[in-house]
């Protein structure tokens, strides 16, 4: 059990979770694990696709030229490196992308969205969207949307960067 107030490692460590922090830190952790279990099986059960398919399509269907260095797409969809080696090469089985050289380096792989991954990427859109709308926004206000987005906003932003170019 955690004490009511949780103490860095040291006295010049001004970093302290108290019960109301824990309970926090709690909350966000079951909403994510809750909230990604429920749409995973809506698109697995709609469109046989597993989320990290769906959102390594999407990573690359807003990328310029709709391809991202393997790097920076296993950043992107918090994957180790290796992790999305094996799901890149599922994807490609089923034709949804390629990989092809990075012509500014040629140590680098890029990920590229084939036209059947874009057009599957589209048939699973409207399950997803209307699952994260009936799942997470539908118990908010749009001003507490609006909350939500800036206060989650400040844990974290997107990496910037493929092959050169920014996302």
């Amino acid at each position: 059990m955690v004490e009511d107030t949780v103490g860095a490692s040291s006295e010049t460590d001004s970093v302290w979770v108290d019960a109301r922090g824990m309970r926090a830190w709690r909350s966000l952790l079951q909403a994510h694990a809750h909230v990604t279990r429920v749409l995973e099986a809506e698109l697995e059960r709609a469109h046989d696709l597993p989320l990290a398919s769906y959102d390594v399509l999407v990573q690359l269907s807003e990328a310029p030229e709709h391809e991202l260095r393997m790097s920076e797409l296993a950043d992107a969809v918090l994957l180790s490196r290796s992790g999305l080696t094996r799901l890149v090469d599922r994807l490609a089985r089923e034709g949804l992308v390629t990989r092809r050289s990075c012509p500014s380096d040629a140590r680098g792989t890029l990920a590229v969205l084939t036209p059947q991954g874009l057009d599957r990427l589209r048939v699973a859109t409207g399950t997803h969207l209307k699952g994260v709308g009936r799942h997470v926004l539908s118990h908010y206000s749009r001003a507490e949307q609006e909350q939500l987005a800036v206060l989650l906003e400040r844990l974290g932003s997107p990496r910037e960067g493929t092959c050169g170019r920014g996302v």
